[in-house]
């Protein structure tokens, strides 16, 4: 890892902070802040912390930030603290849109559907799922969607979308990771259906081509489109290389996503896969209702592996995505150094995604292009993760986002 005063920090790599063109929007350097709950959305309203959260990163020189996490719909919400990207929320997120925009940087909606990662007693209201089975997020048994409701699905992307777009949204990104409803879908481990969105892997990615399709047919070239997108699941029998690398070929092949932002593991079956390092869990434990808490106790270890964390983690299988398509990609997971960024660009990556070094540090990016840093603050603790429910933030800083 760099020293900060090495001389890669006195000579910051010119290629990291030219502009490039994303879709139809164009971003001033190769840095976008990835989708991080930020916790800040009380019963789905976007708050004054909510817009300070990406103002400040904004601020600190990244070319784009991302408000995650935005439901299509009540059902697809993850928990009642969650935002619905409806025409109420729209209007109230021109706000955050005109605030990032005022430091010259552009600002991305994550939308989705939570399927099996929804919390059906907080949002109260039932979820959906590819094939019916029991999930521990949602409490219960899940049924298997119907056709007609999938439909509705597809239509509530493309609303929601388009609520981005009055909401002066550069970029919308699709969530197809993380067990999340598309991602479901893709999943042979937990997708078991026999019809025309189940079985080999070309029917198990209708549903997410559909959903592309319908959300640029609602957007037209007025905004950029990307996809959050599993590459591996991180569970056995889960989605891996052998169907991720055709799914993404196809969904390339059908030219309605402007880049990829590769990424792995499942809120539902393995969360710690996409976080790497050591597990939380008595700040878990304290950040529950008794409860939840007394379970985490009995079986959160074997809910939460741990993975030691290493630097760019995902990049020996993002290589593979490199080397078979030509779409723009989104290198993702433990980017913390420069020396990493010019390696994923010279590797053929157009842009970096950065999550926890950016809540240790919100200008990192400043410092990269000033020459004073070379690596950024964060020790990977996974600390960051337990604050979701009172306001994401690093514990090691003085003044939290």
């Amino acid at each position: 890892m760099a020293s900060k005063s090495s001389t890669s920090a006195q000579r910051p790599s010119p290629s990291a902070f030219t502009p490039m063109a994303l879709g139809p929007v164009r971003l001033k350097n190769r840095f976008i802040k990835a989708a991080t709950f930020e916790g800040m959305m009380p019963r789905g309203e976007a708050t004054d912390e909510l817009i300070d959260f990406h103002t400040e990163v904004a601020r600190g020189g990244a070319a784009m930030t991302t408000v995650a996490y935005c439901a299509i719909s009540p059902g697809g919400r993850v928990h009642r603290d969650t935002m619905v990207l409806d025409s109420r929320r729209a209007a109230a997120l021109r706000r955050l849109t005109d605030a990032v925009h005022a430091h010259d940087a552009l600002v991305c909606a994550q939308i989705g559907h939570a399927g099996l990662v929804a919390n059906t007693r907080s949002n109260r209201t039932s979820t959906l799922s590819p094939s019916t089975r029991l999930s521990a997020p949602a409490m219960g048994l899940v049924r298997a969607v119907t056709t007609a409701q999938l439909q509705a699905v597809i239509d509530d992307f493309g609303v929601a979308a388009r609520h981005a777009v009055d909401a002066g949204f550069d970029a919308v990104e699709l969530h197809m990771g993380h067990g999340y409803l598309l991602s479901s879908f893709f999943s042979p481990n937990i997708n078991k259906r026999t019809d025309q969105f189940g079985g080999d892997t070309v029917r198990r990615a209708e549903l997410a081509r559909r959903v592309a399709e319908r959300v640029r047919q609602e957007v037209g070239n007025a905004v950029a489109v990307t996809a959050k997108f599993n590459m591996d699941d991180g569970v056995r029998g889960g989605f891996w290389l052998t169907d991720s690398l055709p799914t993404a070929r196809l969904l390339e092949s059908d030219g309605h996503l402007d880049a990829l932002q590769l990424t792995g593991g499942s809120s539902l079956l393995n969360p710690m896969y996409y976080f790497r390092g050591e597990v939380p869990m008595a700040e878990f434990i304290a950040a529950q209702p008794r409860l939840v808490g007394l379970g985490l106790r009995i079986i959160g270890r074997r809910m939460f592996r741990t993975y030691p964390f290493e630097e760019a983690f995902f990049l020996p299988l993002a290589r593979q995505f490199r080397d078979a398509l030509t779409m723009p990609l989104i290198l993702l997971g433990g980017v913390n150094t420069m020396q990493t960024v010019d390696t994923a660009l010279a590797e053929g990556f157009e842009f970096v995604g950065m999550a926890r070094a950016l809540l240790r540090d919100p200008d990192l990016i400043n410092k990269f292009q000033a020459g004073t840093a070379a690596e950024g603050l964060c020790v990977h603790c996974t600390k960051c993760m337990a604050t979701i429910y009172d306001g994401t933030h690093c514990v090691l800083r003085r003044e939290p986002c």
